[in-house]
Parts: structure tokens; sequence; C-alpha cells
């Protein structure tokens, strides 16, 4: 079975060199360009986990974070941070939220690649 991952990102080019990088690996790659469209589509879609920019309209990662995590039918769902957020405290602040794991943008690929896959295989 094809692991779904969903990619909430609003860069186009991010989103686009994410979705390219995971597609090669065979995962199914679900996309949302805002928060508010990630929190309804995890619920729909129930994907095994979730890329989360932190940065992002109409409802930032934080909350969006927040919201699936509080969610009982979504909370096992991991969710690693993607963010320019690379600040002193930022890793710290994004695991309070909920998030699982934590990558700083720019996005090193072979990072993202091995933790994906290590979520993946949990």
């Amino acid at each position: 079975m094809t692991a779904r991952i969903l990619v909430v990102e609003d860069n186009r080019d991010n989103m686009t060199l994410i979705a390219d990088i995971l597609s090669s690996f065979d995962y199914e790659v679900l996309q949302a360009t805002d928060g508010e469209q990630g929190v309804e589509m995890a619920n729909m879609e129930k994907p095994d986990l979730i890329l989360m920019d932190l940065s992002l309209p109409r409802m930032d990662g934080w909350t969006a974070t927040r919201y699936i995590k509080a969610n009982p039918d979504l909370k096992h769902i991991p969710i690693i941070a993607l963010t320019a957020h690379a600040m002193v405290g930022d890793r710290e602040r994004a695991l309070e939220a909920g998030c699982d794991e934590y990558i700083s943008k720019p996005i090193n690929l072979p990072e993202l690649t091995t933790k994906v896959a290590q979520f993946i295989k949990m």
C-alpha cells in the first residue's frame, strides 16, 4: 500500500520540489496551500504523514497542528514541521505545538527523505 503524505505549503516552488521528491519515492502526495485547507484535508484524507509549513496564510501551521493533534481521529498522524523558523527555540515551539519532528528550510533533501521514511515505517 502506498503511503499518503499531506504537504501543507504555500510556496509553489517548495511545494513542487517536495511533491516531486516524494513522488519519486512512490509516495502519494496530497497538497494544501494554507492552514485551514491543511486541517480540512487531514480530516477528509487521513494521511499517513503531514509535512507542515509553519508560516501559512489563513491559519498558520502552529495553529493547524494544534487543531489536528486535538482531534482524536487525527492525533496519531505524525507531523513534521518544515519551516524557515530556525531561531533558538523555534524547534521547541514546533514540538510544543504538536509537531513530531522539525526540518528547517532551505530543505536538505537527504534529511527530508530520511525523516519521512522513518515516520512512514512507524
